[in-house]
């Protein structure tokens, strides 16, 4: 028996997102979690998602963890900031505000600076920050905030956090990692974190955490969790190659094929590229229908756009995405604060050609309520 995707409805989400038909394949079988075949692919995929981030043991680590991708970065802040540690977090949306709330909840001593949603960190103010502080001992940022597709400048934020004031650097790069060229070899990110539903175009089910060696071993002992210490489950890992508790088998094995299908793409730069040619021909459509961004263009990244809510008395999103939805077209509902929105995600096992799709339902669906721009 094979499944088909036939009926499937595109899911242009920030995630879960549409996969390929051989991606839902893969799991059309069971594996024990302590079969020596089992053992061997979590151990390709550890060695394999270091690869993509430029990287390899023993200088650098990866861990997988069981969850969304959020408890991989609660994992890293509650395994990696000690006891006496204090954590300097960054935000700019509702991802960033998650690691502020996570902080709070593991009784995280916790200094933050907050920008609006649609603006980067100030470079100046967070280099203030570590300067006048000196308690500070970890940094976190989150590279693209899924909330609305802005994509913070990792490159000059790791040069400051690292090179400068030599403080550990925690990125939360869900929406990104796979999606965007990312070199670890730099030594400025000391923890990345990303899931498996995301660029990577697997399923949910576990997230993964490229962690350097060094900034790894000064977690043992930190864990405020029995299941998200990932010096344990790293342990864990490097003893027998299986997980504390139960693996996520099926998801697993759909990653394993998704891995296989980002290098027959041609890897990050090229996945990078489809996902950029998504956003163009979803940008110009969008635009000539009279669709306005949340986003200045400069701050906007190609994986994720926040579009406001049409000024005309006729929209109504709730109405929008349930023709869309019926027309066979899956967009998200918006998560930003200061503004009304919808996000559609140029991620996913799509195509040009799906976007100018979405585009024409989007057009019909205009015409249908009468919000002509």
């Amino acid at each position: 028996m094979t499944i088909s995707s036939a009926n499937d409805k595109p899911l242009f989400t920030p995630g879960p997102l549409t996969t390929s038909r051989t991606v839902k394949q893969a799991m059309l079988r069971d594996l024990g979690s302590r079969d020596f075949e089992f053992v061997n692919l979590v151990k390709e995929i550890r060695r394999r998602l270091l690869a993509l981030g430029n990287v390899a043991a023993p200088d650098y680590e990866c861990i997988l963890m069981q969850g969304s991708g959020t408890f991989s970065v609660e994992a890293v802040i509650s395994s990696a900031v000690p006891p006496d540690g204090k954590l300097l977090a960054i935000s700019n949306g509702a991802y960033g505000q998650r690691i502020i709330n996570i902080a709070k909840v593991h009784k995280i001593e916790t200094t933050t600076r907050v920008y609006p949603e649609d603006h980067k960190p100030n470079l100046a103010e967070v280099d203030a920050a570590l300067a006048g502080d000196a308690a500070i001992t970890h940094v976190a940022v989150v590279h693209s905030e899924t909330t609305t597709g802005l994509i913070s400048p990792l490159a000059e934020i790791g040069a400051l956090v690292k090179r400068k004031h030599s403080r550990r650097l925690i990125v939360d790069a869900m929406s990104s990692f796979g999606g965007v060229p990312i070199d670890l070899s730099s030594g400025d990110i000391d923890f990345i974190v990303s899931s498996a539903n995301k660029c990577i175009e697997g399923v949910p089910g576990f997230g993964f955490i490229i962690a350097k060696r060094e900034a790894l071993m000064e977690c043992e002992g930190n864990a405020r969790s029995l299941s998200l210490d990932i010096h344990a489950q790293w342990k864990g890992l490097e003893a027998n190659g299986q997980f504390r508790f139960t693996p996520p088998t099926h998801s697993l094995l759909a990653f394993h094929q998704a891995l296989d299908e980002l290098e027959v793409e041609g890897g990050v730069a090229a996945r990078a590229g489809r996902y950029g040619d998504n956003y163009k021909t979803l940008i110009a459509g969008m635009r000539e229908m009279g669709f306005k961004e949340y986003l200045k263009p400069e701050d906007q990244g190609h994986l994720i756009v926040s579009f406001r809510y049409p000024p005309h008395p006729n929209f109504n999103f709730e109405e929008f995405y349930r023709r869309l939805n019926d027309k066979g077209y899956v967009i998200y509902p918006g998560k930003v604060s200061n503004a009304d929105c919808f996000r559609i995600g140029c991620i996913g096992r799509l195509f040009p050609s799906d976007f100018t799709a979405l585009l024409a339902a989007v057009r019909e669906t205009q015409t249908e309520m009468g919000f002509e721009l």
